[in-house]
């Protein structure tokens, strides 16, 4: 069945998962046949399900922070098809610890979405992943629509999302129970990408969409009471890969970027074959985002690759954009990642802090660096997405070293702060074999106005390696060089992807 052969797990290979060169003792047993490291380490699945209460805290949960800390990321349950894993697959595993009273509970569940249920019904792996080959005779989709990227919280409820635009579904907000698939009161004809986003004084969620077929992309937006509103088909020369969205009190930034795969080799081959194409800008779609007009007012820049906005938000005729870019996001491959090369590689692209700006009346464009660090992940107040705010919380990819996990497998090995209006920073290093995670920044209870960015907590999980425990730290939005409370989670934690903050009278109101 393999289309190409997996390495036996050696003490020499596997050094780079683990400190002593083994999985997880909670691993699952399938896993000891691949020599992976997105299989191993802090990486490794975690596939129990179970929840916990009163959870043991060092320091002191601030009284007014109430609400639930939700991260998605993937879990893989069985063994992978054709023997084949990437990072990007496994099941959508939700995790969520929940603050209120001074308290903290702990919650684990795997998302009950399509793919999950045909395969949970088999007792094994149907579609396969990102890797490939794809299989078009499967239903719904020839890669398995694993919705395990990133996770918002839209009336009343939790939506998983998926990075390659699949199916969303709404999760209970308090059980992390799967309810279905989210329709939009029937209306959802198409795909969501992930990183939607949801007007955190609206409550409307705004959303895009890109496909292989034409039209190549949409976007649209949903009424708070979850219904649709429209969904506007934007023009483009061919198909694109996007990953983000930017969003204003007026505007939605739609990404046009010069790094997509070729479709004729996707049909021929099955696989997603990106390029980088020097010779096309960048371009930046600001359109009205209440649909009140279809028109696109697009803005060239330095060509370049985008996973992650930080924010974006409006000054006068200026538009400002904040944000993680690639300016070569094409691969560089190590010769000691083997046969899996191509994937490594693409985990060690460098990402700096970047601000794009565009005056909607003369059509000009100023762009720079504001840091020259390896960071990603960037979060800001929840409460100010689309407003201006002054920093941003960015997770620090280290450097590649010989024979570590870190850099080669892109984790988070610390936090900084930027100011982005002095240029300053703050830094919190997790320590040696220590990964955190997207660190969304919780508002502190009725902190609502432009000058309580700093009353907030921003939270991530974190998973050691030195003694495969997990734990969330909590730190104070104007001083994260050190935590003010570490709550300790029963199991590991294994590595997720993108997170939430859902506030409390939301949570316990739904």
């Amino acid at each position: 069945m393999s289309h190409e052969p997996s390495l036996a797990v050696t003490a020499a290979n596997v050094r780079m998962f683990a400190p002593d060169g083994t999985p997880p003792p909670d691993a699952p047993d399938w896993i000891r046949h691949f020599d992976h490291p997105y299989l191993h380490g802090a990486f490794a699945p975690t596939d129990i399900e179970y929840e916990a209460e009163d959870l043991e805290v060092e320091g002191e949960i601030p009284a007014d922070l109430c609400g639930a800390y939700v991260m998605n990321g993937p879990s893989q349950r069985f063994e992978p098809v054709n023997e084949k894993y990437h990072y990007y697959d496994g099941d959508a595993q939700l995790r969520a610890i929940y603050f209120r009273d001074g308290k903290a509970t702990f919650k684990q569940k795997y998302l009950h979405n399509g793919a999950f249920i045909v395969e949970d019904k088999a007792g094994k792996a149907i579609w396969p992943g990102l890797a490939g080959p794809y299989d078009f005779r499967l239903p719904g989709s020839p890669i398995k629509d694993v919705s395990n990227t990133d996770v918002i919280f839209y009336n009343g409820k939790i939506l998983s999302l998926w990075y390659m635009a699949g199916d969303p579904y709404q999760v209970d907000p308090l059980t992390l129970e799967t309810v279905g698939r989210e329709t939009l009161g029937g209306n959802l004809s198409h795909s969501v990408s992930a990183h939607s986003k949801t007007d955190p004084f609206s409550k409307q969620m705004f959303f895009f969409n890109y496909q292989d077929e034409p039209p190549y992309m949409s976007y649209g937006m949903a009424n708070a009471d979850g219904t649709l509103n429209f969904d506007i088909d934007i023009d483009l020369a061919g198909p694109r890969s996007p990953h983000d969205m930017g969003l204003t009190e007026n505007y939605a930034i739609l990404h046009d970027l010069p790094f997509y795969h070729d479709v004729d080799l996707l049909k021929k081959f099955g696989r997603r074959v990106m390029g980088f194409h020097r010779d096309q800008p960048a371009r930046f779609g600001l359109i009205d985002r209440f649909g009140r007009s279809d028109k696109v007012q697009w803005f060239e820049a330095e060509p370049c690759y985008i996973l992650h906005i930080a924010n974006s938000w409006e000054e006068g005729d200026w538009v400002h954009m904040v944000g993680c870019r690639q300016e070569d996001p094409m691969p560089v491959k190590d010769p000691a990642d083997h046969h899996l090369a191509s994937m490594m590689s693409y985990r060690r692209r460098t990402h700096i802090l970047y601000r794009w700006s565009f005056n909607t009346k003369t059509g000009a464009v100023s762009e720079g660096p504001m840091d020259d660090r390896n960071t990603e992940f960037p979060t800001v107040n929840t409460n100010f997405v689309g407003r201006k705010t002054r920093y941003s919380y960015n997770q620090v990819i280290p450097i590649p070293h010989e024979g570590s996990l870190e850099g080669r497998c892109q984790t988070f090995n610390a936090m900084v702060r930027y100011d982005l209006e002095t240029g300053e920073t703050q830094r919190y290093d997790y320590g040696d074999g220590v990964y955190g995670s997207e660190a969304p920044v919780a508002p502190a209870h009725g902190a609502t106005t432009a000058s309580d960015e700093g009353r907030a907590y921003p939270v991530t999980f974190i998973t050691d390696t030195n003694d495969w425990s997990s734990y969330c730290l909590i730190f104070d939005a104007d001083d994260i060089t050190k935590p003010i409370a570490k709550v300790k989670i029963p199991r590991r934690i294994s590595i997720g992807f993108h997170t939430t903050w859902i506030d409390g009278a939301d949570i316990w109101a739904a």
